[in-house]
């Protein structure tokens, strides 16, 4: 049994992509083949190859699982359970996914690669084997735990599934996998050596007729498919090692892409639930003004703009996968650094009482808190650059955020007032949600409202073309189209995204969002 008194320190992770979800370039199957052994055959698909990235927030969505999994009591939820494929309270496993939790808490894994990966199913015996390829580590002398990452959760019915390895201490352990299962955890067994070595793990259900569920779990449900799980392999550091630069990624960068991971989950979880039948819409199909860089050369006038500026922002990054680690910078004035942090503040409070109102729980406001602690500004000194571009961030998405509310506030006003025009048939704005692209960072749906109802007389907020063209009409010249409801004013959408370099730039895109209607 693994003792939970390992978990003194900071973690190291070992990941292993074998398959990248979120339409991320798969490690091809280079091998399959049949084996025949006495009376025993084996079907194998080997995957060998470059481990590709994983979606930017996968690793650091693990993170947050294992940080979640301890309830405010100090002891694991329910929920946690079921997401770390444990059978019971009283599993072995649960003491070591507490420990694991508390110290995420403390300290963050550092992330390595595997050099490869393999699949093998014995059809004679009913089972499947794993074997990952282990590079030379130091951090292999340590006591391990190994987590598979779903792509995907189960459907049908539940799994007892029992994996079998000497490099599993015990040996033998089982795990409960349901719909809520995203993780399964099994505690590893120390190395000897610093030696580049082999995992073999077989893996059977205790009803051998779910075979096939749980093959369709690891390879996705689909015949001659990549393997659809994700190994982390975690190991305790010891008492003062320092492990958090084996990457080669800087604190402050690293820092800036957990503080973007943060704010997607945020954005997920705090946004009104609008769903929209509309099928995507590509940013890039619209037009926009010419790409504005967002970085130390950023001009006062534009920082200054963009701070004051009411305008939607949507998050997009779409090239972040490309990027290892992502960092931006500013260097505001001292005048203007500080109005960043009085609207900061500001809309900090605003948000809050939006989380009381819906009353969205401790989760959306413990998110708040990470992402202000991400972005908070020294009291002594100059904050750095990495920390202004963060609070700027976090400022154009709290405003964006408050805006949406904003939005609802007057429609649920609007329906409950028996005397405002716009409950009639007469011309006015009316909301509309699209969706967006589904790999951005957020919003992934945009209010762009629309105009809607009648233009008879007396018109609203006609144009000179329309009180012209409605006289004529009414002069008995009916053979012309009538004025209609379209909009005559709008509000700029602005993007934030990477370029091909990893630089950050905004871009906007005009007349996006109705904000006014009139009879044209």
């Amino acid at each position: 049994m693994m003792s939970v008194d390992v978990f003194c320190c900071g973690t190291l992770m070992l990941c292993a992509a074998l398959q990248v979800s979120h339409g991320q370039q798969q490690i091809p199957v280079h091998d399959t083949t049949t084996t025949v052994k006495g009376d025993h055959q084996t079907t194998s698909s080997t995957h060998t190859g470059d481990v590709p990235h994983n979606a930017p927030c996968f690793v650091d969505d693990i993170f947050v699982a294992l940080r979640e999994a301890v309830g405010n009591d100090g002891e694991l939820t329910n929920s946690s359970l079921a997401n770390f494929g444990l059978c019971t309270v009283s599993d072995s496993s649960s003491s070591v996914l507490l420990e694991l939790s508390r110290e995420t808490n403390r300290n963050r894994p550092e992330v390595l690669h595997p050099v490869g990966v393999h699949l093998a199913e014995d059809d004679e015996r009913g089972t499947l084997t794993l074997t990952f390829d282990l590079p030379q580590s130091a951090f292999l002398k340590l006591n391990p735990v190994l987590l598979l990452a779903f792509e995907s959760p189960l459907t049908g019915e539940n799994l007892d599934v029992t994996f079998t390895s000497q490099s599993l201490q015990p040996n033998t352990q089982s795990v409960c996998i349901s719909g809520e299962t995203r993780y399964i955890m099994l505690t590893g067994k120390a190395s000897e050596s610093n030696v580049h070595q082999k995992w073999r793990i077989s893996v059977v259900t205790k009803s051998p007729d779910m075979k096939q569920s749980l093959k369709d779990v690891l390879i996705g449900a689909k015949s001659g498919s990549n393997i659809s799980v994700t190994p982390l392999l975690l190991l305790s550091g010891e008492r003062g090692t320092d492990t958090r630069h084996v990457s080669g990624s800087s604190p402050a960068s690293s820092q800036t892409s957990s503080f973007l991971c943060e704010l997607k989950r945020f954005l997920g979880d705090i946004l009104p639930e609008d769903h929209p039948v509309s099928p995507p819409l590509q940013l890039d199909s619209l037009q926009s003004l010419p790409p504005l860089t967002l970085g130390l050369s950023s001009s006062e006038t534009l920082l200054a703009g963009l701070i004051n500026s009411s305008a939607l922002t949507i998050f997009s990054f779409s090239s972040w996968s490309r990027f290892q680690v992502h960092h931006g910078e500013l260097a505001l004035s001292p005048a203007l650094l500080e109005e960043l942090g009085q609207r900061l503040e500001q809309t900090v409070v605003q948000i809050m009482e939006v989380i009381r109102e819906e009353e969205m729980g401790h989760r959306a406001t413990e998110r708040l808190g990470r992402l202000r602690e991400l972005s908070v500004f020294p009291k002594k000194e100059p904050p750095a650059g990495e920390s202004q571009y963060r609070a700027f961030l976090l400022l154009k998405a709290l405003q964006t955020v408050a805006r949406m509310y904003d939005v609802q506030r007057g429609l649920r006003a609007t329906r409950a007032d028996p005397n405002n025009p716009a409950r009639g048939n007469i011309c006015g704005l009316k909301s509309l949600t699209v969706s967006l692209e589904k790999h951005l960072v957020g919003p992934n749906t945009a209010n762009i409202n629309n105009c809607q109802g009648s233009c008879a007389f007396p018109l609203v907020n006609p144009k000179n073309h329309g009180v012209l063209l409605n006289s004529h009409i009414e002069s008995g010249n009916t053979d012309e189209r009538a004025p209609c409801c379209v909009p005559v004013s709008y509000d700029a959408l602005e993007v934030v995204d990477l370029d091909e370099h990893g630089m950050t730039y905004v871009s906007i895109k005009t007349d996006v969002v109705a904000k006014e209607c009139g009879c044209c």
